[in-house]
Formats: structure tokens, sequence, C-alpha cells
């Protein structure tokens, strides 16, 4: 199947993804198409929603987007744990031509499944605790712009507007 990536307005990326029932064929190969679509864009993380599926996968590799070399797959992954304040720069394959700053836990414990069905949990801090929790957040329909300000969400509403009116003309 040929999967895109789904950009906001978009009503997926705004809906809680359902949990993954059982590791089958099909999401193996969802999980294949979402890391190809990551490196693709030169993203270090993507999320089911955002290439249209409503389901709780994640793929990461924080060593991007220059290298592929620490590709993670997260089944039903959820933040149980959070410690600290930290705030980065954040941008979004699915929100175009926008980043700025956002506060976050700076360390989280995570649980999930691996593609071979195994129990994982760990500890992640620095980028890979934000990558993390800006991913959930997509399975949970948050995106980074719902974790501004009102202004500043304005301000991207506004740039949107005019970008999507621009290219429809």
């Amino acid at each position: 199947m040929v999967r895109q990536l789904v950009t906001y307005p978009n009503d997926v990326l705004c809906e809680n993804a359902r949990p993954v029932q059982s590791i089958d064929d099909y999401i193996k190969e969802l999980a294949d198409d979402m890391a190809h679509i990551m490196y693709e864009n030169r993203g270090i993380g993507l999320a089911a929603p955002q290439v249209g599926e409503g389901l709780r996968l994640v793929t990461i590799d924080i060593s991007g987007p220059e290298k592929r070399e620490e590709l993670m797959v997260l089944v039903n992954p959820e933040i149980v744990e959070k410690e600290g304040e930290a705030e980065s720069e954040e941008g979004c394959l699915s929100v175009v031509g926008y980043k700025t700053y956002v506060k976050r836990a700076d360390k989280v414990r995570v649980k999930a499944t691996d593609l071979e069905g195994k129990p994982v949990e760990f500890e992640a801090d620095d980028l890979l605790a934000i990558c993390l929790q800006h991913e959930i957040d997509h399975l949970d329909g948050i995106l980074f712009i719902d974790r501004i300000s009102r202004l500043k969400r304005k301000f991207y509403d506004k740039k949107l507007t005019k970008w999507l009116k621009n290219k429809n003309d």
C-alpha cells in the first residue's frame, strides 16, 4: 500500500489512535512504510496518524536525519513517568513550515511492545525524551502547536490559511 504524509489540518491528526491488537504483517508493513516516509522527509520520528492510520504505532530514529542507525519501532507506547522540564525547538513533518519552542518533561519512562511482540520499558532524556513525547502526543490527537501560546497558535493558523490560499490559487 502506498502511504503518504498527512498534514495539518487533516482530521486524523486530531483523533485518539486505536491500540494495536496484534502485531501482524499489516503492522510490520505499516512500520516499514513509516520508517521509509520518516527518512525520506528527513524526520526523526513519525506516528501512524501522520500517514493516515489511526493506530498506536511510532517510529523514531534520533540518529537522523543524516544517519539511519537507531530505528525504534514502538507499538502501543505510553509514558508511565515524567520528570523535570525542558524547553526546546520543535517542528513536525505534519505541521508544514513552522518551528517553535515547546516545554516538555526532561526525562520520561516509556512502556511499549516491540515488533516481535516483546514488552519493552526504558528511560529517556534529552532529544529522545522530547521525540517520544512528541510522537506519543500524536497518538492522543495532540500536535505540538496545541502546546504553544494562543498568540503563537493564531500566528501559525493565519500563516497556514494564507499558504493554503496561495497554493490553491
